[in-house]
This record gives C-alpha cells, sequence and structure tokens, in this order.
C-alpha cells in the first residue's frame, strides 16, 4: 500500500472517530430539548431491540418538550419503558398515541454529572484517534521493511500521521469546551 494511501485512511478513520464523538455529545442534555437526547435508545419490540428513531418520529415542539409518535401505536408501552430505564432523568407520559417529555431544569449536580460523562466521551475520542495513529505507523514500518519506500518518506509520513493526530485531537477538545459550555450555561 502506498505512503498516501496509509494517511488518506489514517485521515478517514479520524473523520469518523470526531463524528462519533459528536453524535454522542448530542445525546447528552442541555437546557433544551433535542431528539438526539433519545433517538438511539433501543426499545425491546417484535422480539428484537429497535432504536426509538425506527419505531417514531420525534419532535421538540418546545424548548423543553419533546414529543414521540410511534408509526405502531402497539410500541408506546415498551418505549415508554425504555426511556425510563435510560438512566436519562426523563419522564415519559402517555397521551393516548403520542408520548411527551418534558424536561426538568437542570441541577448544578445534574449538570456536572453530565460534563463528566462528556469529558469521558471525548476521552474516549481521543483513545480512538490514538489507536489510528498506531495502527498508521505500524502499516508504515510495515511497508518500509517490505522495501520501496525509502526511511525519508516514512519519516515524513510519520510526521505527517502525528500532525493528523493533534489536529482531530484538537477538533476534538474543541467539541468538548464547546459541549461543556453549553451544559453549564443556565
Amino acid at each position: 500500500m502506498a505512503l498516501d494511501d496509509i494517511l488518506l485512511e489514517a485521515e478517514e478513520k479520524m473523520i469518523k472517530t470526531e463524528e462519533v464523538v459528536q453524535h454522542e455529545f448530542s445525546s447528552v442534555r442541555t437546557g433544551k430539548a433535542s431528539p438526539g437526547l433519545v433517538e438511539n435508545i433501543m426499545v425491546e419490540v417484535y422480539g428484537s431491540h429497535m432504536r426509538i428513531r425506527e419505531l417514531a418520529g420525534i419532535t421538540a415542539p418546545e424548548p423543553r418538550m419533546l414529543v414521540i409518535q410511534p408509526w405502531d401505536a402497539t410500541t408506546v408501552h415498551p418505549i415508554e419503558k425504555a426511556i425510563q430505564k435510560s438512566n436519562l432523568g426523563l419522564n415519559p407520559t402517555i397521551d393516548k398515541k403520542f408520548i411527551r417529555i418534558v424536561l426538568p431544569e437542570l441541577s448544578t449536580e445534574r449538570r456536572q454529572e453530565f460534563s463528566k460523562i462528556v469529558k469521558k466521551m471525548a476521552e474516549d475520542g481521543r483513545v480512538a484517534i490514538r489507536h489510528v495513529r498506531r495502527d498508521t505507523m505500524e502499516a508504515l514500518k510495515k511497508d518500509a521493511k517490505n522495501g520501496g519506500v525509502t526511511e525519508e518518506d516514512v519519516e515524513r509520513a510519520e510526521k505527517e500521521v502525528q500532525k493528523l493526530t493533534n489536529d482531530y485531537i484538537g477538533k476534538i477538545e474543541a467539541h468538548l469546551a464547546h459541549k461543556e459550555k453549553e451544559i453549564m450555561t443556565v
């Protein structure tokens, strides 16, 4: 595999890692309602586990309210149970064929808890990026051992991988700072 291909693959993996971290951040609640908060909660229906977004439409008609409208009325109660078990501190209420969730005001302790959760998500993202760096460095050394690549090219590629790693860890740090500010804003 050519050095450029190895570097491109590494960058693609780092981009995906950054996107995953951002998506995980969206599931952590701030002061306003967001469908991302509940869309990935797993519900046991039809003999298997499915995400809420696969079973219902999720809207935020008001800044502190979510409305979940299941496509099949028989899934209302399983969705309610899954939300209660999700440990997000949400209390769903069933209104005929809808589920309403009014988001309570966040206490300072709860905000600090969410901040810790977000920091752990960010750390997981940084670790994943470092794993990509390690795997890429191993691939570069293996490529150099197989011949056809000069020592200078390998060193240049290793510096490029380190630069990518620093860039993407910096991006995750920026997302973390933004999310923490969002969480702690009353």
